[in-house]
């Protein structure tokens, strides 16, 4: 009874955990930029002491925990907006960010000129060129495939676009900025600036509302199944232990 109520317990944390990553992907739907986090579970074999398991204990004690999440690097949708400081990346590449912490990513590019005059994102952080902060002229721009920013013939510069090896830990810092381990990130090659469009997230609302659900109602099931071994418990506890004594 005991390995019992304890998978239990484990399990129930880690779906309600589950949730709260459902929930949040959920609530960015509609943020720009945004990628799905996607819940990884793992199978934990709680220590049976020294000798081996039979098959019994072995399913009794298996119970799963919640690893860690990923990052969902898919491809938003495209939308066109017709601002010409309304960026999308066709491809996996990121923008960099300078914030107060640091370096960080980003694929939100609703862009803006600060009143420093610099190209900032919606959160006023400065959006890198290859040679540092970028300085905006007044005028139309125009910005290039490549990342090329431009007014009336001047260069003003050029984006910095970065990638990351395969296997690499990226990590949201919430909203749309995300986090990599120092000195992996590389010039991106093989993607394109779109001007004019923004990438809506890679959030599937119908998926994640059949997750939420399918989450939610194993979770129900699990504080059911726990209320009965507290039944049970309580009925040992009053009933069989006073008859050892």
């Amino acid at each position: 009874m005991d390995s019992g109520y304890y998978a239990l317990s484990t399990a129930l944390l880690a779906r309600t955990q589950a949730l709260d990553t459902i929930a949040n992907n959920l609530a960015n739907q509609s943020t720009t930029g945004y990628k799905a986090e996607r819940n990884v579970f793992s199978s934990v074999l709680a220590a049976s002491g020294t000798s081996l398991p039979s098959d019994v204990n072995r399913a009794i004690n298996n119970y799963g925990v919640l690893g860690g999440t990923l990052l969902d690097l898919s491809q938003g949708v495209l939308q066109k907006t017709g601002n010409d400081l309304d960026l999308a990346i066709q491809g996996s590449a990121f923008f960099v960010v300078q914030t107060p912490n640091g370096p960080r990513y980003s694929r939100n590019g609703a862009l803006q000129v600060s009143s420093k005059g610099q190209l900032v994102t919606s959160a006023g952080d400065p959006v890198m060129g290859e040679k540092g902060a970028i300085a905006m002229m007044p005028g139309p721009v125009s910005i290039g495939s490549d990342g090329t920013i431009s007014s009336s013939g001047a260069v003003m510069g050029k984006l910095q676009l970065v990638d990351f090896p395969a296997g690499t830990s990226i990590t949201s810092e919430g909203g749309t900025y995300y986090s990599a381990p120092p000195k992996t990130a590389i010039a991106a090659t093989g993607s394109t600036v779109q001007q004019g469009t923004l990438e809506s997230s890679n959030v599937n609302p119908v998926a994640g509302m059949v997750d939420l659900i399918n989450a939610q109602r194993a979770a129900e099931m699990m504080e059911h199944a726990l209320s009965m071994f507290n039944s049970e418990i309580d009925k040992t506890a009053t009933q069989d232990l006073p008859k050892i004594s």
